[in-house]
Protein backbone atom coordinates (compact mmCIF):
# COMPACT_ATOMS: atom_id res chain seq x y z
CA UNK A 1 0.00 0.00 0.00
CA UNK A 2 1.44 3.44 -1.55
CA UNK A 3 0.87 6.66 -1.43
CA UNK A 4 -1.61 9.06 0.04
CA UNK A 5 -3.12 8.87 4.08
CA UNK A 6 -4.22 5.82 5.52
CA UNK A 7 -8.34 5.53 4.85
CA UNK A 8 -11.17 3.55 7.12
CA UNK A 9 -11.68 2.05 3.66
CA UNK A 10 -7.71 0.33 3.38
CA UNK A 11 -8.28 -0.98 6.94
CA UNK A 12 -11.75 -2.55 6.21
CA UNK A 13 -10.20 -3.80 2.96
CA UNK A 14 -7.48 -5.87 5.33
CA UNK A 15 -9.66 -6.32 8.23
CA UNK A 16 -12.37 -7.40 6.08
CA UNK A 17 -15.17 -5.71 7.51
CA UNK A 18 -16.59 -2.36 6.26
CA UNK A 19 -15.49 0.94 6.51
CA UNK A 20 -18.14 1.85 8.43
CA UNK A 21 -17.49 -1.04 11.60
CA UNK A 22 -13.76 0.44 11.42
CA UNK A 23 -15.65 3.77 12.06
CA UNK A 24 -17.40 2.45 15.16
CA UNK A 25 -14.31 0.70 16.31
CA UNK A 26 -13.38 3.90 17.20
CA UNK A 27 -16.59 6.04 17.96
CA UNK A 28 -18.61 3.09 20.11
CA UNK A 29 -16.88 -0.11 20.25
CA UNK A 30 -19.43 -1.64 22.87
CA UNK A 31 -21.16 -1.68 19.45
CA UNK A 32 -18.30 -4.13 17.60
CA UNK A 33 -17.84 -7.67 18.54
CA UNK A 34 -14.80 -8.14 20.75
CA UNK A 35 -12.95 -10.00 18.38
CA UNK A 36 -13.72 -8.16 15.33
CA UNK A 37 -12.83 -4.90 17.44
CA UNK A 38 -9.63 -6.50 17.91
CA UNK A 39 -8.83 -8.12 14.35
CA UNK A 40 -10.14 -3.96 13.32
CA UNK A 41 -7.72 -1.91 16.22
CA UNK A 42 -4.97 -4.69 14.78
CA UNK A 43 -4.75 -3.73 11.30
CA UNK A 44 -5.54 0.02 12.32
CA UNK A 45 -2.45 -0.02 14.53
CA UNK A 46 0.05 -1.78 11.73
CA UNK A 47 -1.39 0.93 9.00
CA UNK A 48 -1.17 3.74 11.37
CA UNK A 49 -4.75 4.69 10.49
CA UNK A 50 -6.23 7.30 12.73
CA UNK A 51 -10.14 8.67 12.14
CA UNK A 52 -10.78 12.01 11.51
CA UNK A 53 -13.93 13.68 13.38
CA UNK A 54 -15.77 14.21 10.19
CA UNK A 55 -15.02 10.43 8.60
CA UNK A 56 -16.78 9.18 11.85
CA UNK A 57 -19.57 11.13 11.69
CA UNK A 58 -20.32 10.41 8.08
CA UNK A 59 -20.37 7.02 8.86
CA UNK A 60 -22.32 7.32 12.22
CA UNK A 61 -24.83 9.59 10.36
CA UNK A 62 -24.28 11.94 13.01
CA UNK A 63 -22.81 15.77 13.07
CA UNK A 64 -20.24 15.41 15.71
CA UNK A 65 -21.43 18.17 17.58
CA UNK A 66 -23.09 18.89 20.97
CA UNK A 67 -25.25 21.94 21.63
CA UNK A 68 -24.15 23.51 25.31
CA UNK A 69 -26.85 26.17 26.80
CA UNK A 70 -25.86 27.91 29.73
CA UNK A 71 -27.90 30.64 31.47
CA UNK A 72 -24.64 33.41 32.02
CA UNK A 73 -21.52 32.90 30.75
CA UNK A 74 -19.98 34.75 33.18
CA UNK A 75 -21.39 33.55 36.09
CA UNK A 76 -18.04 31.20 37.24
CA UNK A 77 -20.67 28.50 38.05
CA UNK A 78 -21.74 28.02 34.19
CA UNK A 79 -17.85 29.00 33.29
CA UNK A 80 -16.49 25.89 34.90
CA UNK A 81 -18.97 23.66 33.85
CA UNK A 82 -18.93 24.24 30.31
CA UNK A 83 -15.03 23.93 30.34
CA UNK A 84 -15.70 20.46 31.68
CA UNK A 85 -17.90 19.77 28.79
CA UNK A 86 -15.44 21.04 26.54
CA UNK A 87 -12.93 19.29 27.04
CA UNK A 88 -14.12 15.57 27.90
CA UNK A 89 -15.90 16.42 24.37
CA UNK A 90 -12.84 16.85 22.89
CA UNK A 91 -11.81 13.61 24.44
CA UNK A 92 -14.60 11.85 22.74
CA UNK A 93 -13.87 14.07 19.70
CA UNK A 94 -17.07 15.58 19.51
CA UNK A 95 -16.95 19.51 18.82
CA UNK A 96 -19.25 21.62 21.28
CA UNK A 97 -21.47 24.57 20.20
CA UNK A 98 -22.09 27.25 23.35
CA UNK A 99 -24.76 29.74 23.48
CA UNK A 100 -25.51 31.54 26.69
CA UNK A 101 -28.89 32.96 27.19
CA UNK A 102 -28.32 35.84 29.75
CA UNK A 103 -30.88 34.17 32.07
CA UNK A 104 -33.82 35.00 29.79
CA UNK A 105 -35.74 31.90 29.65
CA UNK A 106 -37.54 33.00 26.59
CA UNK A 107 -34.17 33.35 24.82
CA UNK A 108 -33.06 29.94 25.95
CA UNK A 109 -36.00 28.01 24.57
CA UNK A 110 -35.03 29.64 21.03
CA UNK A 111 -31.46 29.05 21.06
CA UNK A 112 -32.62 25.37 22.01
CA UNK A 113 -34.87 25.49 18.86
CA UNK A 114 -31.92 26.43 16.50
CA UNK A 115 -29.51 24.14 18.05
CA UNK A 116 -31.75 21.22 17.90
CA UNK A 117 -31.40 20.97 14.35
CA UNK A 118 -27.34 21.76 13.90
CA UNK A 119 -26.00 19.24 16.85
CA UNK A 120 -26.91 15.55 17.47
CA UNK A 121 -27.34 16.41 21.26
CA UNK A 122 -28.27 19.22 23.86
CA UNK A 123 -26.98 19.46 26.92
CA UNK A 124 -29.54 22.43 29.24
CA UNK A 125 -27.58 23.78 32.37
CA UNK A 126 -29.88 25.06 34.74
CA UNK A 127 -32.65 25.39 32.55
CA UNK A 128 -35.10 27.98 33.17
CA UNK A 129 -37.89 27.30 30.40
CA UNK A 130 -41.39 25.96 31.32
CA UNK A 131 -41.75 22.00 31.28
CA UNK A 132 -43.98 22.14 27.82
CA UNK A 133 -41.40 23.98 26.26
CA UNK A 134 -38.81 21.46 27.80
CA UNK A 135 -40.94 18.57 26.26
CA UNK A 136 -41.29 20.09 23.09
CA UNK A 137 -36.98 20.47 22.67
CA UNK A 138 -36.56 16.77 23.87
CA UNK A 139 -38.62 15.33 21.36
CA UNK A 140 -36.83 17.06 19.06
CA UNK A 141 -32.99 16.10 20.39
CA UNK A 142 -31.57 13.94 22.51
CA UNK A 143 -31.26 16.08 25.88
CA UNK A 144 -29.72 16.04 29.42
CA UNK A 145 -30.57 18.69 31.97
CA UNK A 146 -27.49 19.74 34.33
CA UNK A 147 -28.07 20.60 37.41
CA UNK A 148 -32.22 20.19 37.02
CA UNK A 149 -34.25 17.50 37.55
CA UNK A 150 -36.19 16.41 34.73
CA UNK A 151 -38.62 13.86 34.88
CA UNK A 152 -37.85 11.29 31.49
CA UNK A 153 -34.55 13.23 30.84
CA UNK A 154 -31.68 12.14 31.14
CA UNK A 155 -30.12 14.64 34.38
CA UNK A 156 -26.95 14.50 36.06
CA UNK A 157 -27.11 17.24 39.69
CA UNK A 158 -25.12 17.83 42.62
CA UNK A 159 -28.12 18.54 45.18
CA UNK A 160 -26.97 21.58 47.51
CA UNK A 161 -29.19 20.89 50.29
CA UNK A 162 -27.08 18.98 52.37
CA UNK A 163 -24.34 21.83 52.11
CA UNK A 164 -26.58 24.13 52.68
CA UNK A 165 -28.17 22.43 56.24
CA UNK A 166 -24.20 22.04 56.97
CA UNK A 167 -24.32 25.81 56.75
CA UNK A 168 -27.21 26.46 59.31
CA UNK A 169 -26.11 24.18 61.57
CA UNK A 170 -22.44 26.19 61.13
CA UNK A 171 -24.94 29.51 61.55
CA UNK A 172 -26.76 27.81 64.91
CA UNK A 173 -23.50 26.45 66.72
CA UNK A 174 -21.74 30.29 66.14
CA UNK A 175 -24.74 31.95 68.02
CA UNK A 176 -26.70 32.82 64.97
CA UNK A 177 -30.47 32.84 65.54
CA UNK A 178 -31.91 35.58 62.58
CA UNK A 179 -30.71 34.14 59.22
CA UNK A 180 -31.27 36.38 56.07
CA UNK A 181 -32.23 33.93 53.03
CA UNK A 182 -31.09 35.37 49.35
CA UNK A 183 -33.11 33.35 46.18
CA UNK A 184 -31.66 33.30 43.08
CA UNK A 185 -33.70 33.42 39.84
CA UNK A 186 -37.36 32.98 39.25
CA UNK A 187 -38.17 29.27 37.85
CA UNK A 188 -35.06 28.20 39.11
CA UNK A 189 -34.84 24.83 40.03
CA UNK A 190 -31.38 24.84 42.24
CA UNK A 191 -33.27 28.40 43.82
CA UNK A 192 -36.09 26.36 44.97
CA UNK A 193 -34.21 23.50 46.10
CA UNK A 194 -32.13 25.67 48.00
CA UNK A 195 -34.40 28.20 49.46
CA UNK A 196 -36.15 24.87 50.82
CA UNK A 197 -33.24 23.39 52.20
CA UNK A 198 -32.01 26.70 54.40
CA UNK A 199 -36.04 27.03 55.55
CA UNK A 200 -36.16 23.19 56.71
CA UNK A 201 -32.51 23.41 58.61
CA UNK A 202 -33.24 27.00 60.30
CA UNK A 203 -37.10 25.27 61.66
CA UNK A 204 -35.36 22.76 62.99
CA UNK A 205 -33.07 24.77 65.03
CA UNK A 206 -35.71 27.12 65.57
CA UNK A 207 -34.10 30.28 63.87
CA UNK A 208 -35.56 33.03 62.21
CA UNK A 209 -35.06 34.05 58.52
CA UNK A 210 -36.07 36.52 56.56
CA UNK A 211 -36.52 35.77 52.54
CA UNK A 212 -35.50 38.21 49.80
CA UNK A 213 -36.05 37.51 46.12
CA UNK A 214 -36.15 35.82 43.51
CA UNK A 215 -33.41 37.82 42.13
CA UNK A 216 -31.33 37.86 39.28
CA UNK A 217 -28.26 35.87 40.79
CA UNK A 218 -25.59 38.47 39.84
CA UNK A 219 -23.47 40.34 42.05
CA UNK A 220 -25.31 43.89 41.53
CA UNK A 221 -28.39 42.22 42.64
CA UNK A 222 -26.18 40.72 45.97
CA UNK A 223 -24.97 44.45 46.81
CA UNK A 224 -28.78 45.63 46.65
CA UNK A 225 -29.63 42.77 49.22
CA UNK A 226 -27.22 43.79 51.48
CA UNK A 227 -28.86 46.61 53.30
CA UNK A 228 -32.44 44.92 53.34
CA UNK A 229 -30.89 41.94 55.47
CA UNK A 230 -29.06 44.49 57.62
CA UNK A 231 -32.45 46.23 57.75
CA UNK A 232 -34.21 43.31 59.13
CA UNK A 233 -31.48 42.51 61.93
CA UNK A 234 -30.29 39.36 60.40
CA UNK A 235 -26.49 38.47 61.90
CA UNK A 236 -25.55 36.07 59.22
CA UNK A 237 -26.23 35.96 55.47
CA UNK A 238 -26.62 32.64 53.20
CA UNK A 239 -26.32 33.91 49.34
CA UNK A 240 -27.98 31.64 46.83
CA UNK A 241 -24.56 31.37 44.67
CA UNK A 242 -20.91 33.17 45.28
CA UNK A 243 -21.51 35.50 42.88
CA UNK A 244 -24.43 37.25 45.19
CA UNK A 245 -22.36 36.35 47.92
CA UNK A 246 -19.62 38.83 46.50
CA UNK A 247 -22.42 41.66 45.94
CA UNK A 248 -23.15 41.20 49.43
CA UNK A 249 -19.55 41.27 50.67
CA UNK A 250 -18.72 45.11 48.82
CA UNK A 251 -21.76 46.58 49.89
CA UNK A 252 -20.73 45.70 53.63
CA UNK A 253 -17.35 46.88 52.92
CA UNK A 254 -18.82 50.07 51.61
CA UNK A 255 -21.13 50.59 54.61
CA UNK A 256 -18.07 49.47 57.19
CA UNK A 257 -19.84 46.68 58.53
CA UNK A 258 -17.46 44.29 59.57
CA UNK A 259 -17.41 40.36 58.06
CA UNK A 260 -17.32 38.32 59.88
CA UNK A 261 -17.59 40.30 63.33
CA UNK A 262 -20.75 42.17 62.69
CA UNK A 263 -22.36 40.09 60.07
CA UNK A 264 -21.54 36.47 58.68
CA UNK A 265 -22.12 35.49 55.01
CA UNK A 266 -22.55 32.28 52.98
CA UNK A 267 -22.27 31.94 49.73
CA UNK A 268 -22.77 28.54 47.44
CA UNK A 269 -20.69 26.62 44.42
CA UNK A 270 -17.46 27.14 46.25
CA UNK A 271 -16.17 28.59 43.04
CA UNK A 272 -12.39 30.32 42.41
CA UNK A 273 -14.40 33.69 43.57
CA UNK A 274 -14.76 32.17 46.75
CA UNK A 275 -10.75 31.39 47.76
CA UNK A 276 -10.22 34.69 46.04
CA UNK A 277 -13.16 36.97 48.27
CA UNK A 278 -11.64 39.02 51.03
CA UNK A 279 -12.16 37.78 53.50
CA UNK A 280 -12.26 34.17 52.23
CA UNK A 281 -15.96 33.08 51.37
CA UNK A 282 -17.57 30.16 53.58
CA UNK A 283 -19.15 28.43 50.49
CA UNK A 284 -20.80 25.30 49.68
CA UNK A 285 -18.92 23.23 47.39
CA UNK A 286 -20.28 21.19 44.20
CA UNK A 287 -18.21 19.33 41.93
CA UNK A 288 -18.65 21.30 38.83
CA UNK A 289 -15.78 20.17 36.86
CA UNK A 290 -17.56 16.60 37.34
CA UNK A 291 -20.74 17.93 37.04
CA UNK A 292 -19.69 18.60 33.17
CA UNK A 293 -17.80 15.46 32.54
CA UNK A 294 -21.04 13.23 33.50
CA UNK A 295 -23.47 15.55 31.38
CA UNK A 296 -21.16 14.74 28.17
CA UNK A 297 -21.11 10.45 29.10
CA UNK A 298 -24.62 10.87 29.85
CA UNK A 299 -25.07 12.12 26.52
CA UNK A 300 -23.02 9.92 24.33
CA UNK A 301 -24.98 7.01 26.27
CA UNK A 302 -28.17 8.33 25.18
CA UNK A 303 -26.97 8.79 21.54
CA UNK A 304 -25.68 5.03 21.58
CA UNK A 305 -28.47 3.62 23.30
CA UNK A 306 -31.44 5.37 22.22
CA UNK A 307 -33.70 2.87 23.49
CA UNK A 308 -32.49 2.87 27.10
CA UNK A 309 -34.20 4.60 30.19
CA UNK A 310 -33.14 7.99 31.30
CA UNK A 311 -30.65 8.04 34.10
CA UNK A 312 -29.79 10.69 36.57
CA UNK A 313 -26.65 10.79 38.16
CA UNK A 314 -26.24 12.40 41.53
CA UNK A 315 -23.35 14.08 43.03
CA UNK A 316 -22.64 15.34 46.34
CA UNK A 317 -22.14 18.74 48.29
CA UNK A 318 -20.01 19.89 51.39
CA UNK A 319 -19.75 23.01 53.30
CA UNK A 320 -16.22 24.63 53.29
CA UNK A 321 -15.61 27.12 56.28
CA UNK A 322 -13.75 30.39 55.55
CA UNK A 323 -13.45 33.47 57.12
CA UNK A 324 -16.58 35.17 56.21
CA UNK A 325 -18.03 33.12 59.33
CA UNK A 326 -17.75 33.86 62.80
CA UNK A 327 -19.89 33.83 66.37
CA UNK A 328 -22.70 36.05 66.15
CA UNK A 329 -22.71 39.64 67.70
CA UNK A 330 -22.23 38.95 71.39
CA UNK A 331 -25.64 40.91 71.69
CA UNK A 332 -27.23 37.91 69.67
CA UNK A 333 -25.19 34.74 71.46
CA UNK A 334 -27.39 32.63 73.30
CA UNK A 335 -25.74 30.38 76.14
Amino acid sequence: MTGGAIGAEDVAAQAGVSPATVSRCFASPHQVRPETRTRVLAVAERLGYRPSRIARSLALGRTGTLGLIVPDIANPFFAVIAKAVQARARRKDYAVFLADTDEHPDDEYELALTLARQVDGLLLVSPRMEGDRLGEIVRQVPSVAVNRSVSGVPSVVAPSEDGLRQAVAHLHALGHRHLALVLGARNSWSSERRGHAVRGAAAQLGLEVDEFGPHEPKFHTGAQVADLALAAGATAIVAHNDLMALGILARLAERGVRVPDDVSVVGADDTLLATTASPALTSVRIPLDVLGERAVDLMLHRLDHPESQPRETVLTSELIVRRSTGPAPRKEARP
